[in-house]
């Protein structure tokens, strides 16, 4: 047995290692003791625990609020049993405390151990959703932050030693970076043993610190439990990942090589030299003729992507406005710039974390923003082209299986309608009409323009982002007099809109700054922006609605289908024979009603690549897995 410590609050706090298969019953014993929830932890050799390689983890830790107990189980099976056991003993009884534990923990063990991830969640507590549910916000945002050093920090101990910095100085005194440094630093180094041990030790003290911080905040116990139930799904779906098309992904990596030099090698034939420089790019245009009269806060003139995209005649998505000619510089350094991006954040970041079945395992942040939205990292497909089907290719559905693609229908607007009580909107929705359309017509009159249905679609997207008029304008190429014109008209039509801010704005200001969501989430509101409280309330319970849909799908065992999930899509890998129903089963749990509007959504069945769903019949039929 070996003997290490933990400082916190003046003190020297145990931790104890099991050195020896013998020395493992003491352990065993300790666990059977205990009658309150216990932290548990994992170190491993790195962030890929999903990587296929069952040797991962270096140590599981245990701890309750005075001491910890750390299992070395790179030592072999005796190690992972006596593990094993006490998860078990756990389950059973007290219960499991983790930080990170449903996105991280949990599955490490799964892959480590062997042991049902469902089990491991049966009876554990996230620290790290409670803490996003006492306060959602980052700490670059004025918040505590869902780390666990900070949050020791600020429920704990200011001063207690920061281990994980001590970490990371010897990581450098031994020639290792924080990358290889878990990997290849001795299981005994002191240092690494009592950084285990302390942190479920201060997880274990943390736990009822953010209990009682919900407790006051009279966040609802149902939505701490809904919390966990979304988080053990999308740990199932990180858990099985998705089939990567390795050959294709090469090809597409190599295409968007050669787009990227002979884009740059045309925009070098206009005199810039760095294509990430700015200023050459705009004494460049401003050569060839062109007008800039934006400027940075600086005071340098603008070249950023909003400016080359007018200057190219597209939208912020590419799509073509048929105002003018486009400046072949700007679409040049638009193309340049996206293939680059494309390569690096995609077709390469897939291959280098493709796993040995040849999948990858996106992380599902089940509530990365401050309104609960969920994101999805390394590799980030949550930011994949809107509408482009060659990265999208780059998934698969299992071998004779059909990707499904279920996506709400205007979520974000029947959310407003519901939450603000607009009538008309509520009206349209009823009759099973185009939301955009139908606001066009009472906009412009019955003889609106596909023009003025865009301009009224970035109206609505924009009164839900927070957008004003100068990003309507941007994305619609329309005049920005007709774009003011249009949007006050949007809340002559629809005032219950403006109505509904005004009244989520009092009473974030009558509650220290924070409104509460339909559902009992805390958002807190800054002061110099207040006018986002509509976006928080709508992205909130359009999270939620998302939310919901996946534990309905979870209560009809569809949970085994599901691959990803991304804004306001679910993605599914389903037999084809099969898919039809499975299809119309997951439409069915995503849809429900919302304060009497209708949420709904449509299944739409692909080939085997999620980009047969975005590409041309003609593209379709000349693609293998289309």
């Amino acid at each position: 047995m070996r003997h290490y410590t933990f400082p916190l609050l003046g003190r020297e706090f145990p931790v104890t290692v099991p050195e020896r298969p013998e020395d493992l019953s003491a352990f065993i014993e300790w666990v059977s003791r205990q009658t309150e929830p216990v932290a548990v932890d994992t170190e491993t050799h790195g962030l890929e625990i999903l990587s296929g390689d069952p040797e991962y983890v270096r140590l599981v830790q245990f701890g309750n609020r005075e001491e910890a107990w750390n299992i070395p189980t790179e030592l072999g099976e005796p190690f992972k049993e006596a593990a094993r056991t006490a998860l078990r003993i756990l389950i059973a009884g007290p219960g499991i405390t983790g930080h990170n534990f449903h996105g991280f923990d949990g599955p490490a063990l799964h892959v480590h151990l062997g042991m049902s991830y469902d089990e491991l969640c049966k009876n554990a507590v996230d620290t790290m959703l409670c803490s996003k549910l006492v306060d959602p916000r980052a700490v670059q945002e004025g918040g505590i932050g869902s780390s666990l050093k900070p949050l020791s920090d600020h429920y704990i101990d200011p001063t207690a030693a920061d281990t994980q910095g001590d970490l990371t100085a010897v990581f450098r005194s031994l020639g290792l970076t924080k990358a290889t440094g878990f990997s290849k630093i001795d299981l005994w180094h002191p240092t690494y043993q009592s950084y285990g041990g302390g942190d479920v030790i201060l997880t274990a003290r943390l736990r009822p610190k953010l209990e009682a911080e919900l407790r006051r905040f009279g966040v609802p116990q149902r939505l701490v439990d809904y919390e966990h139930e979304v988080a053990r799904i999308c740990g199932h779906m990180q858990i099985r990942g998705l089939l990567l098309d390795q050959d294709y992904t090469r090809r597409l990596a190599d295409e968007l090589r050669q787009e990227e030099d002979e884009n740059t090698a045309i925009v070098r034939s206009y005199g810039v030299e760095k294509l990430g420089s700015p200023t050459q790019i705009a004494e460049a245009l401003i050569g060839m003729g062109e007008s800039l009269t934006e400027r940075t806060a600086g005071g340098a003139i603008k070249a950023d992507k909003a400016v080359l995209c007018a200057l190219a005649d597209t939208d912020l998505y590419g799509n073509r406005l048929h105002i003018r000619t486009p400046n072949p510089l700007a679409v040049a350094v638009i193309k340049a710039k996206r293939a680059a991006k494309w390569r690096s954040a995609y077709a390469d970041n897939f291959l280098a974390t493709v796993d040995s079945d040849g999948r990858i395992h996106p992380n599902i942040r089940t509530m990365q923003a401050r309104t609960g939205r969920m994101s999805v990292t390394n590799p980030a497909v949550q930011t994949l082209p809107s509408g482009d089907w060659k990265i999208r290719r780059c998934f698969l559905a299992e071998p004779g299986h059909r990707i499904i693609s279920t996506d709400f229908q205007a979520v974000e607007l029947r959310v407003l309608a519901a939450l603000a009580g607009v009538k008309k909107m509520k009206e349209a929705i009823s009759a099973g009409r185009d939301l955009h359309s139908f606001t066009a017509e009472l906009v412009f009159g019955p003889d609106f323009t596909p023009k003025h249905r865009k301009i009224s679609k970035a109206i609505g997207f924009g009164v839900v982002y927070g957008g004003g008029a100068a990003t309507i304008q941007r994305q619609t190429g329309a005049p920005m007099e007709e774009v003011k014109r249009a949007v006050a008209a949007y809340h002559r039509t629809y005032p219950e809109v403006r109505r509904a801010a005004n009244r989520w704005q009092r009473e974030a200001f009558a509650n220290g700054m924070v409104t509460t969501s339909v559902t009992g989430r805390r958002l807190p509101l800054d002061r110099d922006r207040t006018y986002a409280v509509t976006n928080y309330q709508v992205q909130s319970a359009a999270r939620d609605c998302l939310g919901q849909a996946l534990i309905n799908m979870d209560r009809k065992a569809l949970t085994p289908y599901l691959r990803l999930v991304v804004h306001d899509e679910t993605l599914a890998s389903v037999p084809e024979r099969d898919a039809e129903e499975v299809g119309r089963e997951i439409a069915k749990c995503m849809t429900f009603d919302l304060f009497g509007v209708p949420i709904e959504a449509e299944p739409e069945v692909f080939g085997r690549s999620w980009g047969s769903g975005y590409q041309t019949k003609e593209e379709r039929d000349a693609d293998p897995m289309g």
